[in-house]
């Protein structure tokens, strides 16, 4: 047997009890190897619903290999999964699209359908973006959203595919924002909301972020000297009972420029301001160079310079399907009382 295969056979050991709880609530969109912490670095491999998503990011498999991954993880979970090989051992972590290695049966790349909190999602193997349409690591703050907004006006702020959203129209909100530069995004995010009929309707603002925001916080939307700002939607100023932040590490506009790790607080600012009174702000970090003690200090600084001093926090931990030996998960994730 490969070192692989062992390293993988443990990793599946170690879930037993995770994917029981899991599947007992209606989760079957989850990891099954994290192999920078599991013992093969830079593979990952995912279950989404019937979709085995196996994905390399420092070099390609083999086709036996993954074929044997494959095998391995069918025997142990009892199904006949839709194998996806998405290798991304190229440049700035891009597909190969020639699929050297395996190319999907027809069938695995089809639209299919996942679940998590007994929630139905679309699952695509391949589209028209690089990343899964649904971020599993995520899971436990979107089962915190569906239990904590009953009545309550929800803004999910990069919204990507509206999975929080979702949640959060489950949990019984009042109203449900979702706000996307994308409209591809916010399309698969209608998608979702269809293949949930039992739930209310969501809303939908294509957007920059920073017009967005500034304009709900009530505050200017500045102008670089010299250069015409493009349109965007006009929004009147308001303010939501729970907002969740979950920004790109970096990305770059007319508008202006999100970065996680130099200026977290020109994100952070606006969207305090837009949190109401006794409210909830969600606010992640996805950098591993960043600690979250470090991390969260600056977020409270912010919080108190802003006028909106932090009442209570609380560090929500990515499932255990995400392990990390030093107890110092990539993604970061604060849960804020205001």
């Amino acid at each position: 047997m490969s070192s692989l295969n062992q390293a993988l056979r443990a990793a599946l050991d170690h879930r037993q009890d995770l994917l029981a709880e899991l599947h007992q609530q209606g989760t079957d969109c989850y990891r099954l190897f994290h192999g920078s912490q599991e013992g093969a670095g830079g593979l990952t491999i995912d279950r989404y619903g019937p979709q085995l998503l196996v994905q390399s990011f420092h070099q390609s498999l083999e086709r036996d290999a993954l074929l044997q991954l494959r095998d391995t993880i069918d025997q142990r979970l009892g199904l006949a999964t839709l194998l996806v090989y998405n290798d991304r051992s190229r440049g700035n972590s891009r597909i190969d699209r020639e699929d050297t290695v395996y190319r999907a049966d027809e069938a695995a790349l089809q639209d299919l359908i996942g679940h998590e909190w007994g929630l139905n999602y679309r699952v695509r193997g391949r589209h028209a973006g690089q990343d899964p349409l649904l971020f599993l690591d995520l899971r436990n703050t979107r089962g915190w959203v569906k239990a904590h907004s009953q009545d309550k006006t929800v803004l999910n702020l990069f919204a990507y595919t509206c999975g929080v959203g979702l949640s959060a129209a489950a949990g019984g909100a009042r109203e449900v924002c979702n706000l996307d530069f994308a409209e591809g995004n916010l399309a698969v995010g209608r998608e979702n909301g269809l293949l949930n009929p039992q739930l209310p309707g969501m809303q939908f603002i294509q957007s920059d972020y920073f017009p967005a925001i500034r304009q709900f916080a009530g505050l200017p939307i500045s102008q670089r000297r010299g250069q015409k700002l493009p349109s965007y939607p006009r929004l009147e100023p308001r303010q939501y009972d729970l907002v969740l932040l979950d920004p790109p590490a970096w990305a770059k506009s007319a508008f202006g420029t999100v970065d996680l790790l130099r200026d977290y607080q020109s994100l952070l600012k606006p969207a305090l301001l837009t949190t109401a009174d006794n409210g909830v702000l969600i606010c992640c970090n996805n950098l591993a160079k960043v600690s979250m003690d470090d991390w969260r200090d600056q977020v409270l600084r912010c919080a108190e310079k802003a006028g909106r001093p932090v009442r209570e926090w609380t560090v929500m931990k990515p499932g255990g399907d995400f392990p990390s030996m030093d107890q110092q998960p990539p993604l970061k994730t604060l849960i804020l009382q205001l």
